[in-house]
């Protein structure tokens, strides 16, 4: 069975934390608000209302509230603006006709966010606030979630060390935020192949850093090699690890997988260095169910591009939040350009694809209980 949604007032069942709702002295009409859902672009327009919390050595976290959407005041010696002492999560709400609001496995997402914390020496994020606090502002945001196929409200918590102070510690004084974003297809495309450049001797991660926490630094890394991929007629950028310049690792902000001809679906494992996808995990427990065999482990790039060629690889895709599914049908780097498949989506992320998206939006039933209402 799916979660059931608490009381709309932002608190999240008994004993949980409660985030106070502030009065908004001017939110959006109604007239504004359509406009900005017509046709809503990923991460360009917020929604009224922001939750937040603060956390202080010693007390703990407190100031629990959801207030207006705002620019954040920053003293020039807060800590993250210096070091880097942040982390960020990201899930989607979806409406249903019947007016009710969903998360999708928001769970992993709170589990995933603290292990972030715990790497960037910021302090643990309870689940129970974490889910708390996007249920406070969806409810009151809810008019903001649009129903149109395609689209969802992206929820974007994030944590940063807030301490004014420019010695080289972790901060005394962390914030906590979540914001929300009214947001279409995040490639234009849709759900059709993309392609993807293979970066060559720039990484986004090494071992033992970095590369399992959602923090910025991992993404600051990736943005000269998406200039990069954009330059050589690519959508998104591929890694390689650091280690050997020879594993394939993550897609940009999502994970890779490959299916071979045989049907079974192939990724890197988690080694440290490749970020646990809550989609990833998702699609790998539908294979099994599905019976599809499945592998992780290290990824030789020279592996692939030889199954590119003598035909073993049959398919290439990649998963994330923002985009779930996404097909690839270009791989191209240093010395090599293939299609994929016949450059069109293969029947793997296709069946994926309806199945995650069917059960996100409540077309399919949620047999697993993965759901989580909202409103």
């Amino acid at each position: 069975m799916s979660s059931t949604a608490p009381a709309l007032s932002g608190t999240a069942g008994d004993g949980a934390p409660h985030y106070h709702r502030r009065p908004h002295p001017g939110p959006c009409s109604p007239a504004e608000r359509n406009r900005a859902l017509t046709a809503p672009v990923f991460g360009t327009v917020f929604t009224d209302h922001m939750a937040r919390a603060r956390w202080r050595a010693g007390t703990g976290w407190d100031e629990r509230r959801v207030e207006a959407y705002a620019p954040l005041a920053l003293d020039p010696a807060a800590a993250v603006l210096h070091y880097g002492q942040e982390i960020f999560e990201g899930l989607k709400a979806y409406a249903r006709e019947d007016g009710s609001v969903w998360a999708f496995r928001p769970e992993l997402n709170a589990a995933r966010f603290a292990a972030s914390a715990r790497r960037l020496a910021l302090p643990e994020l309870p689940e129970a606030d974490f889910l708390a606090s996007i249920q406070a502002l969806v409810a009151a945001d809810a008019a903001w979630v649009p129903g149109a196929p395609g689209t969802s409200l992206y929820l974007r918590p994030f944590m940063f060390a807030a301490e004014a102070f420019l010695g080289v510690r972790s901060a005394r004084v962390v914030d906590y935020l979540v914001i929300a974003s009214p947001a279409g297809a995040y490639f234009p495309s849709g759900f059709e192949p993309v392609s993807i450049w293979v970066a060559d001797g720039q990484h986004r991660a090494g071992p033992g850093g970095t590369g399992g926490a959602k923090c910025g630094g991992n993404y600051a890394a990736s943005l000269l090699p998406q200039q990069q991929a954009a330059a050589n007629g690519c959508a998104q950028v591929c890694f390689l690890d650091a280690a050997t310049n020879t594993l394939l690792e993550e897609i940009g902000s999502m994970n890779l997988l490959v299916v071979t001809c045989d049907g079974t679906v192939h990724t890197p494992g988690l080694s440290g260095t490749i970020l646990d996808g809550v989609t990833r995990r998702s699609v790998l427990d539908l294979c099994r169910e599905q019976g599809r065999p499945v592998t992780e482990r290290p990824l030789p790039l020279a592996e692939v591009l030889d199954g590119l060629r003598s035909g073993q690889v049959a398919e290439i895709f990649a998963c994330g939040t923002a985009a779930v599914i996404t097909p690839i049908g270009r791989l191209a780097g240093s010395g090599f350009d293939l299609t994929v498949g016949a450059g069109r989506p293969g029947p793997v992320a296709q069946v994926l694809h309806e199945e995650l998206t069917g059960i996100q939006r409540g077309t399919r039933p949620d047999t697993r209980g993965w759901m989580y209402r909202l409103v």
